[in-house]
């Protein structure tokens, strides 16, 4: 009796390595962030070096903040026997999923020293509403 040799289960062995190379590569190519909370606000801090305010969007949409932008670099040096010219272009996104407690209608973004600081409140207690039922008398 021949046995015969299966080898299409080899093929996904090989693949396996490049299953999630694309978003290994948008992983490596987010910005780094930070994320904290303290009493009053939920802080998202994102680090954008070199990247212009005017090349940033912030976006809130069902619960959820995108900072997502571009990132458009050109350094050129010159000397009597040199030149060094270098370019970087790139464009990136990232998403952060609020708490229930956000208010998402009082978020603030301030960009400083190439670091987004994104500020979501909290929230307050809402206090509860007693409400008086009226009796009709018949």
């Amino acid at each position: 009796m021949v046995e015969k040799t299966h080898t299409s289960g080899l093929w996904p062995a090989l693949y396996e390595p490049f299953r999630n190379f694309g978003a290994q590569i948008a992983e490596w190519l987010a910005p780094a962030s930070e994320a904290s909370t303290n009493d009053k606000a939920y802080l998202i801090s994102v680090e954008l070096p070199g990247v212009a305010d005017k090349d940033i969007d912030v976006s809130v949409d069902n619960g959820v903040v995108t900072v997502k932008g571009e990132k458009r670099t050109e350094k050129e040096d010159k000397g009597e026997t040199w030149y060094f010219s270098e370019r970087q272009y790139g464009a990136f996104q990232r998403s952060f999923r609020l708490p229930q407690d956000a208010d998402e209608g009082g978020i603030k973004a301030d960009l400083k020293d190439g670091v987004l600081t994104i500020t979501v409140p909290k929230k307050g207690p809402e206090a509860e509403k007693a409400t008086k039922v009226r009796i009709n008398a018949g």
